[in-house]
């Protein structure tokens, strides 16, 4: 019992096992920064931006498809959140209308993918710039500064502090829970694996694997418009280059996580801890004396390696 639960769960255990060996190799570099609690409220108002959008993608990737225009829609959904807030002073709107951009942005993906016949990382590589270039003429290239949303009910709800915890990071937990449900526990789960691990057997079982991928296209899109606005909020503006640089840090939790690149197979609890890895890298860097440019090295370095160890494991198991 207990040898088959450590070979169904090594994964998960080994990742688990890499966090704890960072936070100790962290902890005795830079004693006095992760041994406090300030650190930690800080990571827990950053990280969730990068896990909530790894979530999404995890379902995607396992579904054997890629979305590299999320961070633009990010910036297209911040704006109209942050101008519609801005001429009529009420955030629910604005996020209503962030939303539906950020649907719509991700059930085009779906539809150039699906019904068109795109691949999709060359179709999302396309509408990541027409979103980018888009926000940008829209905004003349200048920021939105919506600080006066500080205080009111909307911002305590979405990024405000409930017993010193950030909101953001409850947000998180509750997206993760119902999404973890939805792979494991929902016959919606079952199919993106199955689409996932072989798309033609999966449409000669009656899978229709065409409505899965729109869905969760435009499920990633909904949540990077979720993501962009609680940046918003957290920051107190919108700027044009919102999004940029989640890029390489969502790929890299998704890999570090386990998910495999060949579709197919995944893990959402995987994804957090990769996603929680990934934020604390440059915190642990910058605090041990080294360069911050030691950080995307050792992003790029991880990714690599996660991604060849996994292939290697999967490559093993099916042979």
């Amino acid at each position: 019992m207990g040898m088959a639960f450590l070979h169904r769960y090594r994964l998960q255990l080994g990742i688990t096992a890499l966090l704890a060996m960072l936070l100790a190799l962290f902890a005795l570099l830079s004693p006095q920064t992760f041994l406090g609690g300030r650190i930690y409220i800080s990571f827990l108002s950053t990280i969730p931006f990068i896990a909530i959008l790894a979530l999404g993608l995890t379902f995607l990737v396992i579904a054997g498809e890629l979305d590299m225009s999320f961070p633009s829609l990010m910036a297209m959904a911040g704006l109209l959140f942050a101008e519609i807030y801005l001429r009529t002073a009420s955030p629910w709107l604005g996020f209503v209308a962030a939303l539906a951009a950020g649907g719509i942005g991700g059930l085009l993906n779906g539809l150039l993918v699906v019904k068109v016949g795109v691949p999709s990382i060359i179709a999302t590589i396309g509408t990541q710039f027409f979103w980018r270039g888009l926000s940008a003429l829209l905004a003349s290239g200048l920021a939105r500064n919506i600080a006066s949303i500080r205080g009111t009910d909307f911002h305590q709800l979405m990024v405000g502090r409930v017993l010193g915890i950030p909101a953001q990071a409850l947000w998180f937990l509750a997206l993760a829970i119902l999404l973890a449900l939805l792979l494991n526990r929902h016959v919606f789960g079952e199919r993106v694996l199955f689409t996932g691990d072989n798309l033609r057997a999966a449409r000669l079982n009656g899978v229709d694997t065409d409505r899965v991928r729109l869905w969760l296209f435009t499920m990633m899109g909904l949540l990077s418009a979720f993501v962009a606005v609680l940046v918003c909020l957290e920051m107190g503006n919108w700027w044009p280059t919102q999004g940029e640089g989640y890029l390489l840090l969502v790929f890299a939790a998704i890999f570090i996580g386990g998910t495999s690149v060949f579709g197919g197979r995944g893990t959402l609890y995987g994804t957090c801890i990769g996603a929680i890895i990934i934020g604390i890298i440059e915190a642990g860097i910058i605090s041990a004396g080294f360069s911050g440019f030691w950080t995307r090295l050792v992003h790029g370095l991880i990714i690599v390696v996660s991604v060849s160890i996994y292939a290697t494991i999967f490559r093993t198991g099916r042979s």
